[in-house]
């Protein structure tokens, strides 16, 4: 394949639906995206699969245990997952997926202002690298002096993020 152009572009609307990640442990991950992160259990086959979703969506996480339970993260330098993208609304919904994570103990490997969005890089409990980020509106975009999208890779200030999480109680959601 020497032209990375398709010939015919796929339709505009198109999104990625889902992630199905393969997991050693179903109740640790489902504590990790549920528990921590916040996304709903929408239904769970005994110990081998779960499915979580948020705002009522069938699912857009898929556990399983099927080809992995107890199994170890794949090394680093092999090919794979680099991250699951979760895209919140706004920098305050943000905010608070940086509190809960906060709150949690789980270590930031990075974050990142990239002009179009800000984002924070963790990892899940079987290795995967989790992005956790909001889009900025495009008419804030960076833009060169042709218009060309010109994104860029600044510090992101988490505690100043940090400072902007709502604060939320288990019955206020």
């Amino acid at each position: 394949m020497s032209n990375p152009q398709p010939a015919v572009p796929v339709a505009p609307a198109t999104r990625i639906g889902h992630v199905h990640l393969k997991v050693s442990d179903l109740d640790r991950a489902i504590a990790f995206y549920s528990g921590v992160l916040g996304f709903e259990l929408t239904q769970r086959y005994g110990q081998q699969a779960a499915f979580l979703s948020a705002g009522g969506y069938h699912h857009h996480i898929g556990l399983n245990t099927w080809e992995s339970k107890g199994g170890t993260p794949a090394p680093a330098g092999h090919t794979g997952l680099y991250h699951t993208a979760f895209l919140y609304p706004n920098r305050t919904e943000l905010a608070d997926a940086l509190r809960r994570v906060v709150e949690a103990g789980i270590p930031i490997d990075g974050a990142a202002d990239h002009g179009v969005s800000e984002a924070i890089y963790l990892r899940d409990p079987d290795g995967n690298g989790v992005e956790l980020y909001h889009d900025r509106p495009e008419a804030e975009w960076p833009r060169d002096e042709t218009g060309g999208l010109r994104m860029v890779n600044a510090p992101l200030d988490l505690r100043k993020l940090l400072s902007e999480a709502p604060v939320r109680t288990a019955a206020a959601g």
